[in-house]
């Protein structure tokens, strides 16, 4: 018998329209609230977001149609090109807002070569582990080797410098090495002698404005007009929401200007004190089906390539959301984490939609081999 969805070409019934349709919902939410961060206007935030999400989204789509053993074919090659671009960054790079962090393309555009390493530091390690036996992995010689793939980029990155985007590189890099099976007393001393060198690298590493952000954290009271105001406004502009909000377009501390960067690393007070509680529990909801489908993708995996990049790239999302949440909540330092699809700025739009794009890629590979 017929189907009556015949006239609708394959290549647009076999994509997976209920993540495409969670996207689309997420980033017009986002929208909105850029439309109302900026008084009711358009510009100079939602439509600029408006066009890179619905072509960060096809792009997405044209990811989805690359076959899964290409991915696994140009891991290492790709990181490599992107740790040269790196070197190239500190070597050449445009300064823009303080940091050393682009790499100039010319005719006004500027390429972030640590965003693409965010998903790219997945896809390496998990081609790493994927050509060890898996008797090897438990073995030093399969730990320092992913360590090193991890810590170099992530140190030039630090030196841009980038705090956020170099924590988000370990993140992504060392949940793959957990899930690949790495032993769990090798975690557990790595995080003894990480919270042991926090003090020197407090000290030492970090430049003046992150290291007050943490003192900052740690004693909120202590700079409340410098270096905490960013923590103070945004706790009151989440509190002042209640559970139902102020209404559309009826927010105050977005508005009148006493909330920094309303529009993106706190975008998500932003909307909590227009929606409430409500609204950021109806986004944290769709956010958590998002990342759901991608450990989904990754459970359903027939390769193990293919389980650890798509678990390591859920993954990324997650700490995306994770950390700009807490971030906003004073329940983390503030380390410059966009609330992906959200916050305005396309570099952190790119990164999860690369990210859903391969995962769409790995999620037609384990349908189409389900159907044979």
């Amino acid at each position: 018998m017929s189907s009556k969805y015949e006239f609708v070409p394959a290549p647009l019934a076999q994509l997976p329209w209920r993540v495409i349709l969670l996207v689309l919902g997420i980033g017009c939410f986002g929208l909105v609230i850029l439309f109302s961060a900026a008084g009711g206007s358009w510009r100079p935030w939602a439509l600029p977001q408006g066009i890179r999400l619905f072509a960060f989204l096809a792009g997405a789509v044209m990811l989805s149609r690359v076959r899964e053993n290409i991915w696994g074919t140009i891991a290492l090659p790709g990181y490599g090109i992107l740790v040269f671009m790196l070197v190239l960054v500190e070597l050449i790079g445009a300064v823009r807002g303080g940091g050393q962090r682009w790499l100039d393309l010319g005719m006004g555009f500027r390429l972030q070569p640590s965003e693409l390493m965010k998903p790219w530091i997945v896809l390496a390690v998990a081609k790493f582990y994927d050509l060890l036996p898996p008797n090897e992995t438990r073995r030093f010689g399969a730990i320092w080797p992913a360590a090193a793939l991890i810590l170099f980029p992530a140190l030039l990155v630090m030196k841009q410098p980038d705090l956020g985007t170099a924590l988000m590189i370990v993140g992504g890099g060392v949940t793959v090495m957990f899930l690949a099976g790495v032993p769990l007393r090798l975690f557990i001393g790595g995080a003894l002698a990480m919270a042991a060198a926090v003090p020197l690298a407090v000290n030492f590493l970090l430049h003046d404005y992150q290291r007050n952000r943490i003192l900052v954290f740690l004693n909120p009271e202590s700079d409340p007009l410098g270096t905490g105001y960013h923590i103070s406004q945004s706790k009151i502009a989440i509190g002042s929401g209640g559970i139902f909000g102020k209404g559309f377009l009826n927010g105050t501390q977005s508005h009148l200007d006493y909330l920094p960067e309303g529009h993106t690393d706190f975008i998500f007070a932003t909307m909590a004190e227009e929606w409430g509680l409500l609204g950021g529990l109806v986004l944290i909801l769709t956010f958590f089906l998002l990342i759901n489908w991608g450990i989904t993708v990754a459970m359903r995996a027939q390769t193990r390539f293919a389980r650890l990049a798509a678990a390591g790239l859920a993954s990324t999302i997650f700490f995306y959301v994770a950390i700009n949440l807490l971030m906003v909540m004073g329940l983390a330092p503030v380390v410059g984490i966009p609330l992906p699809l959200v916050s305005w700025g396309g570099s952190a739009q790119m990164t999860v939609l690369i990210c859903i794009g391969i995962l769409m890629s790995i999620d037609r590979q384990n349908r189409q081999v389900v159907r044979w």
